[in-house]
């Protein structure tokens, strides 16, 4: 049995893990990007991967903005739990609030009052007996400049062309280099869904449309922090479901060059 006071622990440590560490595929990438670049990019580049080694070596947040937690849970079929996992989750949030800490970002939509940190959270049955948690913190510069279209079923060609205009129009505001997470099909709100969930991927695992998308991207010359360079975006990863005869939907989630996120397994 999943207990409560467990969840509740491993949220917060992985809320404090993706804050201050970046994983290696992350790491990987602005590696590879910072050798290929050249003069104010390059410089950018290191400045970004000082900053991570030192938000690592303090146990700080990397970055002012803490985002809006955002937290998958995947519940085996055979995994047993006797609480309100949405409920674990916003004490999580709270204590993580205090202890990593966390910027409150959460407002009343319209009056703006704060209500210190509230997480979304999204849960799914899949199969075994093991609860598994992805936490993923979002940031608003990255979240505003995000898009969804409903295309015609006969516009599956402009998807691309789609895709690469969003990160067109978000310029430097996202601070690039970018993550590209894209849903297609589902319905309206499956395909932003799974064009958030695309973004806990292996980013350097990109098939052949997501590689062809990504050069596309690159060869617009934003740029690390709008200022100018070869790496606009590190990676375009997809996640495709079924849909509607009538209908294409297609959303594209940014990501800025702090894809954050932290994994744990219980039980």
């Amino acid at each position: 049995m999943v207990q409560r006071s467990e969840f509740v622990e491993t949220v917060v440590e992985l809320i404090g893990k993706a804050e201050t560490e970046l994983g290696e595929d992350v790491l990987e990438l602005l590696r590879s990007a910072e050798r290929r670049e050249e003069g104010h990019a390059k410089m950018i580049l290191q400045s970004l991967l000082e900053n991570v080694e030192i938000a690592r070596e303090k146990r700080v947040p990397m970055c002012q903005d803490t985002g809006i937690p955002v937290i998958f849970v995947d519940i085996g079929y055979d995994a047993e739990l006797k609480f309100d996992v949405y409920e674990a989750s916003r004490e999580a949030v709270r204590i993580a609030t205090e202890r990593v800490p966390l910027r409150p970002n959460s407002v009343n939509p319209v009056t703006r009052e704060n209500a210190g940190n509230v997480p979304v959270v999204h849960c799914r049955l899949v199969e075994g007996d093991e609860v598994r948690v992805a936490v993923m913190p979002k940031g608003a510069g990255s979240e505003n400049v995000s898009k969804q279209m409903m295309l015609l079923p006969g516009d599956a060609r402009r998807i691309a062309d789609f895709i690469v205009d969003v990160v067109r129009e978000a310029g430097g505001k996202p601070c690039p280099p970018v993550f590209v997470g894209v849903g297609i099909g589902g319905t309206f709100d499956e395909s932003a869904l799974m064009a958030k969930r695309a973004l806990l991927r292996d980013a350097r695992e990109m098939n052949g449309f997501e590689l062809e998308v990504l050069e596309k991207i690159n060869s617009l010359g934003i740029g690390p922090m709008g200022l100018g360079g070869r790496t606009t975006a590190l990676a375009v990863l997809v996640e495709m479901e079924c849909c509607h005869t009538a209908s294409l939907p297609l959303a594209v989630n940014i990501q800025c060059w702090a894809n954050r996120r932290a994994f744990a397994v219980i039980g």
